[in-house]
């Protein structure tokens, strides 16, 4: 079986233009060449994308779950499930992302991501784990269990950077006892120190930016923004985000969480560059409306699906998204008014390079992985492949 796959009659997005009725050669699992006319390509397998677009694989850096499962679950199948899930919307890489919880289940899941790192091959791959708290503000909990949110605690979080290298960022709140000197330690350790969950002031997320939290996780989404105390108004992290220029932020693009006037808001002031698409996705993606749990299966907080969101059970607060990425991407285009490359850029390019594995995958370049997706004017996903393995089909697509 030849080991090359060539797509061809394809509008490809490539980080500088579109280049329409174009070509890529896949080969050995790496984007071998990106043409602007038809490769001749003797042996290899062909796609005919029949005017498609085709673009870099998504890349969410924020998702708790999919398809019924969720990664606290406390099995290595809840992982590949995930993934697969995923990758039948457009997601080529991911980040699994825990919630406040026992220490001890906090290090079963990275156990898990461990064993499940090494035989994923039918779903979208792991680009190392994110914590998502204990280290929060109380008043900023939204459905993060108060059981287990605490004060950083340099014990604690050696340990669990010890335990494992997998961890690749962690969110917490700033303005708690001793978490700046938690970002400093993250970042000395390579790991992305991203704030979260939090009642922090501008001045706060200043010095917290100062020294390592360089990201603002599910932007606008339990954080502070302008705040009065004594008569004197205070700016938030909100405010922080816009004015620190070089502050990434992701957004839950699923048209819920934040409406359309706040999307064209955030993409005005910080552009492509710096806005990573996210789904914040928990186990109810992919799945019907109903009952369902975030966080362990048989632990976890009860919560409503309904109306495209995962909602708490007196409705008083979301509690994570049921979003894919290609609803990201159709919420930033029809909803938002963003150009299709642009929206592109901020669930491929944009979240490589914050995660630092832009050197291998977020855009078709020669050399990179080939984590290459063909999708339709709606972007409803056709073909998902995978560092040259194409793991999902709709049925459409001409394969010869």
């Amino acid at each position: 079986m030849s080991n090359q796959i060539k797509i061809y009659n394809a509008n490809i997005i490539t980080p500088f233009r579109l280049i329409k009725g174009g070509s890529i050669l896949i080969k050995d699992g790496k984007i071998e060449a990106v043409n602007a006319g038809n490769l001749e390509v003797p042996n290899a397998k062909e796609i005919n994308a029949n005017g498609a677009y085709v673009s870099p694989g998504f890349i969410d850096i924020h998702v708790h779950g999919g398809g019924g499962f969720d990664f606290m679950d406390g099995s290595v199948d809840a992982f590949l499930k995930i993934a697969e899930c995923h990758a039948k919307y457009g997601t080529t890489s991911l980040t699994p992302t825990t919630l406040t919880s026992e220490k001890e289940d906090l290090l079963k899941t990275l156990d898990d991501f461990e064993t499940a790192h090494k035989i994923n091959k039918n779903g979208a791959q792991f680009i190392g784990m994110h914590l998502e708290g204990p280290y929060f503000a109380m008043s900023q909990r939204g459905a993060q269990d108060p059981r287990f949110i605490r004060n950083p605690d340099p014990k604690e979080y050696e340990e669990v950077l010890a335990y494992s290298k997998s961890i690749a960022r962690w969110s917490a709140a700033p303005e708690l006892k001793g978490a700046i000197e938690f970002g400093r330690y993250l970042r000395s350790k390579g790991v992305l120190a991203a704030i979260a969950h939090t009642d922090a002031i501008y001045e706060e997320a200043l010095e917290a930016f100062e020294n390592g939290y360089t990201l603002a996780t599910h932007f606008y989404s339990s954080m502070s923004g302008v705040s009065r105390k004594n008569a004197h108004r205070f700016a938030g992290v909100i405010e922080a985000g816009y004015l620190i220029d070089e502050m990434d932020v992701e957004i839950i693009a699923d048209g819920v969480h934040l409406p359309a006037p706040l999307l064209k808001l955030i993409y005005k002031i910080k552009g492509s560059d710096k806005i990573a698409l996210i789904t914040d996705a928990m186990r109810g993606a992919g799945m019907p409306p109903g009952d369902s749990v975030l966080g362990n299966i048989n632990t976890g907080l009860k919560v409503i699906v309904e109306d495209g969101v995962a909602k708490l059970p007196d409705r008083s607060s979301f509690a994570g998204s049921v979003a894919t990425a290609d609803r990201l991407l159709r919420t930033m285009i029809k909803e938002a008014d963003i150009p299709l490359i642009e929206a592109i850029k901020m669930a491929t390019a944009t979240p490589a390079r914050i995660m630092g594995v832009d050197h291998k995958i977020g855009s078709l370049v020669v050399g990179k992985d080939a984590d290459v997706i063909i999708f339709d004017d709606n972007i409803n996903i056709q073909t998902t492949i995978i560092k040259g393995n194409i793991v999902y089909q709709n049925g459409e697509q001409e394969i010869n």
